[in-house]
């Protein structure tokens, strides 16, 4: 009974050998073209990040930090026409960020300075250029994202862009609900924009929104008065 068993689980690992040997030699070659594409595919890319992103992120990072440190001096001290001419086009050793950001294209340090390059031109009131830049520009971080739509909307209500100026208000407004301070103040904005426009249905949304989400915020005392204007009382 033994040797019968025997028999059979030898038989029948040498029909499993036979197969597999069989599609073996028949989809060898295909497996091994596909399985040496992937691998040239990965290395491609490994080598890609490697050698060429990595260097040119570390690169135009350096490029940047002088530019950067600028700016930030302007946004804590004030935005003045000649230090906006040297952030956005260079000078004193510093490279300005519209070459960094064709120079530098994908990489993070170009990101930032399309973020840059909008809010100069926005200071300077060219708008069409602030709104060229800041829609190349984005993130994940919500509330530097949020000031960017915030910035678009400023630069289209110059332009008399309403309708554009109240979608990047509205954008700002519900990029992330559980930052109260920055989506509190967009709300506001919107409403106020939205008012002064004659929407006062949308205006009307955005107070009230504001009072009910969040009541802590600096605005929310206030929202009762501007309702009232706008016709609603309870």
């Amino acid at each position: 009974m033994a040797d019968n068993q025997e028999t059979v689980t030898t038989v029948e690992s040498n029909e499993v050998v036979a197969k597999a040997k069989d599609f073996w030699s028949r989809f060898s070659k295909p497996i091994i073209y596909v399985g040496g594409a992937v691998i040239l595919l990965i290395g491609g890319w490994l080598g890609y990040k490697n050698f060429i992103v990595a260097p040119k992120e570390a690169k135009s990072a350096d490029a940047i930090f002088p530019a950067e440190q600028l700016f930030d001096k302007m946004v804590q001290n004030g935005f003045n026409k000649d230090t906006i001419n040297v952030v956005l086009n260079g000078g004193n050793g510093i490279n300005g960020v519209l070459k960094i950001a064709s120079s530098f294209s994908g990489t993070n340090a170009a990101n930032r300075a399309e973020f840059i390059a909008g809010a100069c031109y926005l200071h300077s009131q060219d708008f069409n250029n602030a709104i060229k830049h800041l829609k190349e520009f984005s993130t994940n971080a919500t509330q530097v994202q949020a000031a960017a739509y915030s910035m678009l909307g400023d630069a289209s209500a110059e332009l008399k862009k309403n309708d554009d100026a109240l979608g990047y208000y509205s954008k700002a407004a519900s990029l992330n609900s559980k930052d109260e301070y920055t989506t509190s103040e967009s709300l506001f904005k919107a409403g106020l924009f939205a008012e002064s426009i004659g929407k006062t249905k949308e205006a009307i949304e955005f107070f009230q929104k504001l009072k009910a989400e969040y009541p802590k915020s600096s605005h929310a005392g206030d929202m009762d008065k501007y309702l009232a204007r706008l016709g609603v009382t309870n």
